[in-house]
């Protein structure tokens, strides 16, 4: 989706990391989890924290500073999981991304969102859906089905497998 798509009134949740407001559309969010413990994985890129159980199903957590090469904060009382669903290679994938906070759901209607800049942001600008304006704030919107290659959650998949595995072996 790109931002001349939009063409009505969307909803997004809003996110911080390191001071900046973030935002996803909302039809991706599953839900908001405080922090809990995360399993690591060996192998996997450094922005893979490891696993979470959610209700018996395995979910990859992503650390949202790492992949974007934001400086490492301490986890607090307001750090969370984002549950979203991500489209890779036409399938949906469920996975967590560690946010500072989340700040809010608004809407924005089309002629808040303007094109993403071709310079001036600390990630690449493909990531970004559009920039919001609200008030005198600008929002980094996001296109979550583009800032995670399929690639590279498949290495998080396969290690996963590989852990699962080994435990199974472990236990025989």
């Amino acid at each position: 989706m790109s931002v001349t798509e939009l063409t009505k009134t969307t909803q997004f949740l809003t996110f911080i990391l390191d001071a900046e407001v973030f935002a996803i559309n909302i039809t991706q969010v599953r839900e908001v989890l405080d922090f809990t413990t995360i399993t690591k994985v060996p192998r996997t890129p450094d922005f893979m924290l490891g696993v979470i159980n959610l209700r018996g199903t395995v979910v990859p957590v992503i650390d949202m500073r790492k992949k974007f090469g934001i400086e490492k904060a301490d986890k607090t009382i307001k750090s969370c999981i984002v549950i979203m669903e991500v489209e890779l290679d036409g399938e949906i994938t469920v996975l967590g991304a560690l946010v500072d906070s989340v700040r809010e759901v608004l809407e924005l209607e089309p002629d808040q969102i303007e094109p993403a800049p071709r310079i001036g942001t600390r990630l690449k600008t493909e990531f970004i859906l559009g920039m919001g304006k609200r008030d005198e704030q600008f929002i980094i919107i996001l296109d979550v089905n583009k800032v995670f290659s399929a690639d590279e959650l498949a290495l998080q998949q396969i290690a996963t497998s590989k852990e699962h595995l080994n435990d199974a072996k472990d236990v025989a």
